[in-house]
């Protein structure tokens, strides 16, 4: 009989969710530049801030306070999920042969399936807080649509949700649980806005971006003067609301009676690493012996090949400037099942710490990607997002890179979501017609011109 001994696992609590949200800005090394409104050049007041987020959500993006109180009904709803459990890969071990201990934050657990509810919970909450009767937001494969789709309805709120035309067609599923939660999703890009008709008049079989589906979003938002943006990567804030994650891992590891020698996560925009990892920084910077991988797609390789520069947050560039990491917000990137990852930029606190060299990179294909995720599941019984499947690929790979030289390190990474609504990319690496870029399979519908075109936004 094989050994079952699989796992060995650390849970929390519920009283020990945290009270406070960390905030990394005071604590490193320089401030990170202020945005730009593109319309004057200059740097963007709180006004301008508050004509496109909720007005909580401003005062958070530009604070230099360390520590902020969750709201108590934000404590209230993260216990539907949280704490989350950190678990250790022994079965992946054994078939890996590594001295290393492998651990990983399992976020699936939330009612969405992702880490993406830690934020979508704050910013639904303060929106309601602040009168607001909509949100407006885009999403990429969709589990940050999902998060906040089931966060408005919590709160009472209606959603628009513009999702990457290539996600919105080939990963149908998270489309339908944002639906059933009450949402409005609309491919991007779409007829509904004046940028989306433009794009598709010009290239009817665009497959759409986050860059694209950010600049729908915000149009919708300048037109609806009650409706704001609601963020689910990008901003400070959103990165501030998933420290919850780290915190929760620094105190696990305690009682394992581990510290990290290697800390792992996914990167498109940077919002699962920065609530992992930034909790860690101060240690880091501290003298701390830790390393810190972001591992992102080779067919958006933001941090491994993008500039740090200036750039727009959005396609239309009719968004904020922000100095960060960027492959330039006209890039479109081609179509992969890891569709949460295919953005041009990256969150500006995540490619500051890049700059500062604090952050390493690492960029995996598609196709070794997902033979890293099935081993996983093959050894955890755990299904990963693609998304999540990077980071298991750069941990396997300090795994045996430990395994050569013998070091028995302990390796962290966050498991940032699960992959039950992406069957079809494993049936399609199971049958092995799985590529490295999918560009030429993903065929589009030309979308027809619809009557309503741009009504009611």
């Amino acid at each position: 009989m094989s050994n079952l001994n699989l796992v060995e696992r650390v849970d929390l609590p519920v009283d020990r969710i945290p009270e406070r949200w960390y905030n990394i800005v005071p604590d490193l090394p320089e401030l990170p530049e202020r945005y730009l409104d593109n319309a004057t050049g200059k740097p963007a007041t709180q006004e301008y801030l508050e004509r496109l987020l909720v007005k909580a959500m401003a005062a958070q993006e530009s604070s230099i306070e360390r520590w902020i109180t969750i709201p108590e009904p934000v404590r209230e709803a993260y216990r539907l999920w949280r704490p989350t459990p950190l678990i250790r890969a022994v079965a992946l071990e054994r078939e890996l042969g590594t001295p290393a201990q492998i651990w990983f934050k399992y976020e699936g657990t939330s009612p969405s399936g992702s880490h993406k509810l830690n934020s979508a919970i704050a910013q639904a909450y303060y929106a309601k807080r602040d009168g607001h009767q909509k949100l407006i937001t885009d999403t990429g494969a969709g589990q940050w649509g999902s998060a906040l789709a089931l966060a408005c309805r919590l709160m009472g709120l209606d959603l628009l949700v513009f999702m990457v035309r290539a996600s919105f067609h080939h990963k149908p599923y998270r489309r339908y649980l944002m639906e059933t939660y009450g949402a409005e999703v609309r491919p991007s890009p779409s007829e509904t806005t004046r940028f989306g008709a433009d794009l598709l008049r010009r290239r009817p079989d665009h497959p759409g971006s986050e860059a694209t589906a950010v600049s729908e979003a915000l149009e919708c938002v300048y037109d609806n003067e009650d409706a704001r943006f609601a963020v689910g990567a990008f901003a400070n804030f959103c990165l501030l609301h998933h420290t919850i994650i780290g915190q929760e891992v620094r105190e696990q590891l305690a009682i394992a009676g581990r510290t990290p020698d290697y800390l792992i996560a996914p990167v498109g925009c940077g919002s699962n690493l920065g609530g992992f990892a930034f909790p860690f920084v101060h240690d880091k910077l501290d003298g701390a012996d830790i390393t810190i991988i972001a591992a992102e797609p080779e067919a958006c390789p933001t941090l491994t090949r993008g500039e740090f520069r200036l750039d727009f947050a959005d396609a239309s560039g009719r968004g904020p400037g922000v100095y960060t990491y960027t492959l330039g917000h006209d890039y479109v990137p081609p179509p992969i099942h890891a569709g949460g990852l295919r953005y041009h930029g990256c969150a500006p606190l995540v490619g500051l710490i890049r700059r500062e060299g604090i952050l390493d990179a690492v960029a995996f294909a598609q196709t070794d990607v997902f033979r890293a995720a099935a081993l996983f599941a093959r050894c955890q019984g755990y299904l990963p997002a693609p998304e999540s499947a990077h980071a298991i690929k750069a941990a396997i790979d300090v795994a045996l890179e430990c395994k050569r030289t013998g070091r028995a390190a302990t390796i962290v990474f966050n498991y940032s979501g699960h992959g039950l609504l992406d069957l079809e990319a494993y049936e399609r690496f199971n049958a092995g017609t799985l590529r490295d870029i999918e560009e030429e399979d993903f065929v589009l519908p030309v979308p027809a011109p619809l009557a309503s075109a741009g009504a009611g936004l």
